[in-house]
């Protein structure tokens, strides 16, 4: 017996989908931009940073970067300084990415630093963050310098395929 996730599991399908956008492959089961747009205009629907961040990711598997444009202001407007300065940026460079403007999205996420852990959760978003950075690069003509990156993910670990699919071109975007 298969076990779906429910519709309302949108940042743990969010996050399996955009990684594996990232690597080139096909997502499964995908979220209801309609119902992701409910969810951060109901009450409370950008209380916590981690909560959002993953409805930002469903937005951006859906390529919705209007729809991520609205999240990222109201964040960069935010009193709290985790959502200022650690997740208005990740939601500009989902933006930018989805907008095919990888360069501005790798500036983004750069400047971000150590930041990126604000985001809170697990390692999973760190990384996920990372691999967003990783794909801007890569898809901005400076492969290498998404290799030294992941350096220790590639080669000091054991390592998942998506790990490596991650630092070839997507497909269509000409990179190196």
């Amino acid at each position: 017996m298969a076990i779906a996730l429910a519709p309302t599991d949108v940042g743990m399908r969010a996050a399996t989908n955009w990684r594996l956008l990232l690597a080139g492959q096909t997502p499964a089961g995908r979220s209801d931009p309609a119902q992701v747009r409910e969810f951060l205009a109901a009450p409370g629907g950008m209380a916590e940073v981690f909560h959002t961040f993953n409805l930002a990711l469903a937005l951006a598997v859906e390529a919705a970067t209007g729809d991520l444009e609205a999240p990222a202001r109201r964040a960069a407007a935010d009193d709290r300084p985790d959502f200022r300065e650690a997740l208005a940026p990740v939601v500009r460079a989902l933006a930018a990415i989805t907008a095919g403007r990888p360069r501005a999205a790798a500036d983004l996420l750069t400047a971000l630093g150590e930041k990126a852990g604000r985001i809170g959760g697990v390692r999973v978003e760190r990384e996920i963050i990372q691999d967003t950075l990783a794909r801007a690069l890569v898809d901005a003509g400076e492969p290498a310098r998404a290799a030294r990156l992941l350096h220790h993910r590639t080669t000091i670990r054991h390592h998942h395929a998506y790990e490596t699919l991650l630092l070839r071109p997507a497909p269509g975007t000409g990179s190196p």
